[in-house]
């Protein structure tokens, strides 16, 4: 991929997410990490933003596999 196609993959994620429901946010997170990681590994900066969205669907990954855990 280029380096418009790979940004321009992770801001159509990116705009998925924000449209999606809980359910399609926790499946995009790994497709959307690893747009990241594709980013960083080309030697792009990964705008602020884009990180910030990881970390939250990251936290939320985390906090729903605890919602599902017996207690």
């Amino acid at each position: 991929m280029t380096d418009k196609n790979l940004i321009a993959a992770a801001e159509t994620l990116e705009r998925r997410i924000a449209g999606a429901d809980a359910r399609s946010r926790l499946a995009l997170q790994p497709v959307f990490s690893h747009a990241l990681e594709l980013l960083k590994a080309d030697g792009q900066r990964v705008p602020r933003r884009m990180k910030r969205l990881d970390a939250a669907l990251i936290d939320e990954v985390i906090e729903a596999r605890f919602d599902n855990m017996p207690v």
